[in-house]
């Protein structure tokens, strides 16, 4: 009878430690950040482009509209991802939007609520690319589950922008052709002068 009392209270103070977890750390914060060799506008684009999603975020298969114009403040979206086999839906709102320079976005979930901010910063002909995460879980087990995972979750976010990098870099994807052609065409006007 004492080594199951024993072990009762070595349960009860394994829960009462996981769930304490939660309540020193109701939230994770984390940063990632890294450079891309090429120009600022670029690379926002490439970022911001729907169709080069699934080649950087692992999981991604398709962005529903709910409410609002996509891409501007206050537009809300349901972001389907398929995560070992099993679909999840993600809420985002976005909260703020400056082209070539930051989006701030307000994830929800059934397990965890997100604020994410992701911002440019031209470095000559580099950028450089810096997120800025803060996690809560939703409920006193997903609190504890997220101070357990946060190392995982910043892995997840390096591994983002490592593909995101790859996929800014390998961009074959002409954003701005009508700058170009103005160019183009400023060009030969100076040169038939």
């Amino acid at each position: 009878m004492k080594i199951l009392k024993y072990v009762i209270v070595a349960l009860a103070v394994l829960i009462a430690g996981f769930f304490l977890l939660g309540v020193i750390t109701p939230r994770v914060s984390y940063d990632a950040e890294i450079m891309v060799d090429k120009p600022l506008a670029e690379a926002w684009a490439v970022s911001q482009d729907e169709d080069k999603m699934a080649d950087w975020l692992e999981g991604f298969q398709k962005i529903e509209a709910v409410s609002g114009t996509p891409g501007t403040v206050g537009a809300v979206s349901d972001i389907h991802f398929n995560t070992g086999g099993e679909a999840v839906v993600i809420r985002e709102t976005i909260k703020e939007v400056k082209p070539n320079e930051s989006v701030s976005m307000y994830f929800e979930t059934e397990f965890m609520d997100m604020d994410y901010r992701l911002s440019m910063t031209p470095m000559g002909e580099q950028t450089k690319i810096t997120t800025s995460t803060t996690a809560e879980g939703n409920g006193a087990f997903a609190k504890s589950v997220m101070s357990l995972i946060s190392s995982s979750l910043k892995g997840q976010e390096d591994g983002n922008l490592a593909n995101l990098k790859q996929v800014i870099e390998s961009n074959t994807t002409d954003y701005f052709p009508v700058e170009e052609a103005t160019m183009e065409a400023t060009a030969e006007e100076t040169e038939g002068e």
